[in-house]
């Protein structure tokens, strides 16, 4: 049974040499050109531009824990998993945070990449707590059959 390599990385999503990286959104109801995003989804559109959200849209409503690949835009990567981590009142939970890490992953590997980078799901605007959400994702990946380098990025806010 494959497990995945899990490396825990201090340091910006963007500057990871990973396949894919994971852009902790919302459900993907209210129209991203109405949201002001902030995090890991501001540095995308600044350094990527709008393109990934823009396709991100036509995929309609994301459930809760969902997950949905995208371009990458003008960023250096194969693609961004955008993952619905948090609820209608824009909070995280551990139920939120464990699907999207499980169908981040498991998208991932279905889609034929090799490794991922995920920042802390919902320690942002989801307002949970970094500590237990990276072991909240930890144990996740803990539990996962797939063979793949998985970086786990602790400080989820990138360089603009």
């Amino acid at each position: 049974m494959p497990a995945p390599t899990i490396e825990i990385v201090e340091g910006d999503l963007f500057d990871q040499d990973v396949d894919v990286i994971v852009n902790a959104w919302n459900r993907n109801i209210i129209p991203w050109w109405l949201l002001l995003p902030q995090g890991v989804s501001g540095a995308i559109k600044r350094r990527g531009g709008t393109v990934p959200f823009k396709e991100v849209r036509k995929h309609g409503w994301i459930p809760l824990g969902g997950a949905v690949l995208t371009s990458a835009g003008k960023l250096p990567f194969k693609g961004i998993i955008h993952v619905a981590g948090i609820n209608m009142l824009w909070r995280a939970s551990e139920r939120s945070i464990r699907d999207s890490v499980k169908n981040a992953v498991t998208l991932a590997h279905e889609k034929g990449f090799k490794s991922i980078a995920l920042p802390l799901i919902g320690a942002g605007s989801g307002g949970f707590n970094q500590e237990q959400a990276k072991a909240l994702m930890l144990d996740e990946l803990s539990k996962m059959d797939v063979a793949m380098v998985v970086k786990v990025v602790v400080f989820k806010a990138a360089k603009s």
